[in-house]
Order: C-alpha cells, then sequence, then structure tokens
C-alpha cells in the first residue's frame, strides 16, 4: 500500500475519532448532569462510573499510558490510608487494579487479533516466580501442614509481593520502546522530586504543606509532630528516604545518557539532596553514603564533578537540616538512636524467642505484626529485614530472595554498559540493589511503600531492553 493510500485509509480512522471522543465524552457529561439534577449523590457516582470507564478504555487502547499515570502518582497518594478516600484501598492501590484490568483488556484483544507478546522469559523471571511462590503459597501452606488456618490478616500480608510482580508485568509488557521507558524514567525521578520538595517544605514548617500532611496523610498525628520529619506523601519517613535515594541515584546513572537537560538536572539534583536529610531517617543516610561510594566506584567519571557540585550539595543539605539536626537529637547514651533500642527490644523479647527450628525452616506466620501487650501501643512492626523472610517463609523464603539478588546483579552487571536509556537504568539498578541489601539488615525496605513502586518497574525496564533476552 502506497503513502497516498494509506493516509486514505487512515482518514476515517481518525475522523471516526475526532467525531467519536469527543460525541461520547458529551453524552457522558450529560447523563451526569441529568442524574445530578434529580440527586446530587447520584450524579457524581454516575460521572466517577463513567471516569472509571473511561480510564480503562484508555489504557486498553494505549497501555503505556496507565503505567505513566501509576508511576507518577504512587509516590504522592500511597501514604493515604484506606477508607479515608476510597472504601478498603489505598489511592494507588485502586488506581493499579484499574490499570491492570484496562491493560489486561487491550491485551487479549491484541492477542485475539494475532498479537504475539512483547515479553521473553529470563533467569530473572524465573527468580521471580520463585520469590512469589515463596513469598505467598508457601507461607499459607506452611500454616496449614502446622494443623492451622490463615486469617484474614495473614491473607492481607501477602499481598505486597502480589502487587509488586504485577506492577513488574505491567510494565514489560507495555513499556516496549527507548521514548517509552526514557519517558517513565523521566516521571520517576521527577516524582520523586516532588516528594522531595514535600518533605522539605514539611520539616520547615510551611503551614498550607502540614495542614494537607496532616489531614491526608497522618491524622493520627499533631500537626506539630507532623512537621518534625519527612514523612510528605507516603506517610513515612522511612518510604520517603528510599524514594528520594532511588530517585537520585536514578538521576545521576540517567543524567550520563543525556536523558535530562543540565539545567533540570541540576534543579533535580539540589532538591533531591535536600531531601536525604529533610526525610530525617537514618536508613536513609545509611543508604545515601553506600550509593554515594558505589557511585563513585562504578563511576569514576562522575568524581570530578562531584567534586565541583560539593557548594550546591552543601546548600542543600544547610536547607535540609532542621529534620537532621532534631533525628540526631535523639542520640542515647549509647551511642545509637534510641528508635534502634526500641527495635532490639522488639526482636529480643517478642520475635527471636518465636524461632525455633521448625520455625526457622517453615516459617513463623505470614503476617509479621503483632499484637501489643501494652497499653500505649496496638502493634509491633518486625523491624528486620532479613528476619523478616524467615519469619514469613522460612529458609526457602529467604533462599528465594537471594536467589532474586544473585540474578539481578548478575543481569545488571552485563547490561550497564549497555549505551542509552537501558545502561543507564542498568547502572542505576545495580547500586540501589545493593543499597537494598545493606538496608534490609534493618528493614524490609522491599515491600516498604514506594520502594518497590519503583525498583520494581526499574528492574522491568532493565529486563525489557536486556541484551540477554532467551529463555532461561
Amino acid at each position: 500500500m502506497s503513502g497516498v493510500e494509506a493516509n486514505r485509509a487512515a482518514g476515517p480512522a481518525r475522523l471516526r475519532r475526532a467525531v467519536l471522543v469527543p460525541g461520547a465524552a458529551s453524552v457522558a457529561f450529560g447523563v451526569s448532569l441529568v442524574a445530578s439534577a434529580a440527586d446530587p449523590v447520584l450524579g457524581w457516582t454516575v460521572l466517577g462510573a463513567l471516569a472509571l470507564c473511561a480510564l480503562i478504555a484508555v489504557v486498553a487502547w494505549r497501555p503505556a499510558v496507565g503505567t505513566y499515570v501509576y508511576v507518577s502518582t504512587v509516590c504522592l497518594v500511597a501514604g493515604i490510608d484506606r477508607n479515608t478516600l476510597i472504601p478498603l484501598l489505598r489511592p494507588n492501590e485502586a488506581l493499579l487494579s484499574i490499570v491492570l484490568v484496562g491493560a489486561s483488556v487491550g491485551g487479549w484483544y491484541r492477542f485475539l487479533g494475532g498479537a504475539r507478546s512483547p515479553m521473553s522469559f529470563t533467569r530473572v523471571d524465573l527468580a521471580l516466580a520463585g520469590f512469589l511462590l515463596f513469598s505467598t503459597v508457601w507461607p499459607v501452606t506452611s500454616v496449614l501442614v502446622r494443623g492451622a488456618w490463615p486469617t484474614s490478616l495473614d491473607v492481607a500480608s501477602l499481598l505486597p509481593v502480589c502487587k509488586l510482580v504485577a506492577l513488574y508485568l505491567l510494565v514489560r509488557h507495555t513499556v516496549l520502546t527507548e521514548h517509552q521507558c526514557a519517558l517513565l524514567v523521566r516521571l520517576m525521578v521527577r516524582s520523586g522530586a516532588v516528594v522531595a520538595l514535600i518533605a522539605l517544605l514539611q520539616t520547615l514548617h510551611v503551614g498550607p504543606v502540614i495542614g494537607v500532611l496532616h489531614r491526608f496523610y497522618a491524622p493520627d498525628e499533631s500537626a506539630g509532630e507532623v512537621g518534625d520529619r519527612g514523612g510528605a506523601t507516603l506517610g513515612s519517613p522511612l518510604s520517603t528516604g528510599d524514594v528520594v535515594v532511588i530517585a537520585l541515584v536514578l538521576l545521576l546513572c540517567c543524567h550520563r545518557r543525556a536523558l535530562f537537560g543540565r539545567k533540570e538536572s541540576l534543579v533535580l539534583g539540589i532538591v533531591l539532596c535536600a531531601g536525604v536529610p529533610a526525610a530525617g531517617e537514618f536508613s536513609t543516610w545509611i543508604a545515601a553514603v553506600v550509593a554515594l561510594g558505589l557511585l563513585l566506584w562504578r563511576m569514576p567519571e562522575l568524581r570530578r564533578p562531584a567534586l565541583r557540585a560539593t557548594p550546591l550539595v552543601a546548600v542543600a543539605a544547610v536547607v535540609g537540616a532542621p529534620a537532621f539536626l532534631r533525628r540526631v537529637g535523639e542520640f542515647s547514651g549509647s551511642g545509637v538512636p534510641e528508635s534502634w533500642l526500641g527495635r532490639w527490644d522488639n526482636l529480643s523479647n517478642f520475635f527471636l524467642p518465636r524461632f525455633d527450628l521448625t520455625h526457622i525452616v517453615l516459617g513463623v506466620a505470614p503476617n509479621p505484626v503483632l499484637n501489643a501487650p501494652e497499653t500505649w501501643r496496638e502493634v509491633i512492626y518486625l523491624e528486620s529485614g532479613y528476619l523478616y523472610f524467615l519469619w514469613i517463609g522460612g529458609i526457602p523464603l529467604l533462599v528465594a530472595f537471594i536467589w532474586l539478588s544473585v540474578e539481578v546483579l548478575r543481569a545488571v552487571r552485563r547490561d550497564r554498559l549497555v549505551p542509552g536509556v537501558g545502561g543507564g537504568c542498568a547502572s542505576a539498578l545495580e547500586i540501589l540493589w545493593w543499597v537494598l541489601l545493606v538496608l534490609t539488615v534493618l528493614d524490609p525496605h522491599l515491600t516498604v511503600r514506594g520502594t518497590g513502586d519503583l525498583l520494581f518497574p526499574l528492574l522491568a525496564l532493565v529486563m525489557g531492553r536486556s541484551r540477554d533476552r532467551q529463555p532461561a
């Protein structure tokens, strides 16, 4: 078919889109107006249902759009608790469900039309499948083997890993071209910078920011407590720090591939550097030091620019210093943070005594949260990442995580030298996965809100553009 004939054939399709899309929107708006005239609640319900159907249709038509929307907004809404805006779900969970439905509908339609799956099976995919199996099926099976029955909380505790794997598959199937990959990376870094800026304004006690965060993200804290540390829109300083470090490493690795302009890189870098102390989290500062050391080791060409950027980094550190100084003031006489003493007290009194030989092999329970015996708190969290794996799935789950880590690091070690966005993502993922392995000593960072929501799309981008895409 010639170019003229192709344009003629495409003309009616363009005309149908130009007429049908505005027409459908007009009809939907008219229906909502009629419904709202009779009952305002009914009108908003109808409008919401129409918007939901429209989003599903758009994602089915252009699946990458759904991925962009989720990744760019997850860090801005993940800190809103369930039942605050949406019954039973956080906003990011509801959005991901909608995006997955739309992508599945579109994928099924294209499959019926003869399209082939763009995803090839790799060794990382095999390791990820094993990690999913031992994070979900194995813990439930071990409970049943011991003659018990998993509770609803046990089942709910297994869903975060399912969500991360679903997000990985979504990115693998929807972000396919170099342009799409570059756009997703930019959205990840920019959303991380927005989180860092909000955390910075939060710790500087900017009134409107404190008010919004207190209303939607930290309703159980006083307005004064909200401004002590940079929980931002993730509702957790731990999550905020992880997101800021991920975005900063991704910016530095991809700037070398010309994904960001010089001025944009400068502005984003300053904001993200200020967000590191503003998070007010010891693990964030440890992560920043480890990431910086790995960056300078793996990329010697960054050493001279890093030296020249020292004054700007110092200015950013001063801006974010209030939260840092408040947090440092919490050190106890033993030379460690008081929160770490409480962490060790919880581990030694409530979690470690449960580990006998059987529980080390099979796991203790799918739910790593215990009811507190005291009246001043309701629950006790397991604050140790590797013990978290042992608690949920025993040695098999811990081995599965190590297997996944080995395969990820093997893949990125080979692909980090690839030119373009693929090499930048691989370089960033290598550094960030090593940081994850270090921080997992302290907390289960992989399942912390926001952390996996950026790491797993990054892993999907790397594997989607990997030079080693043959079946495992």
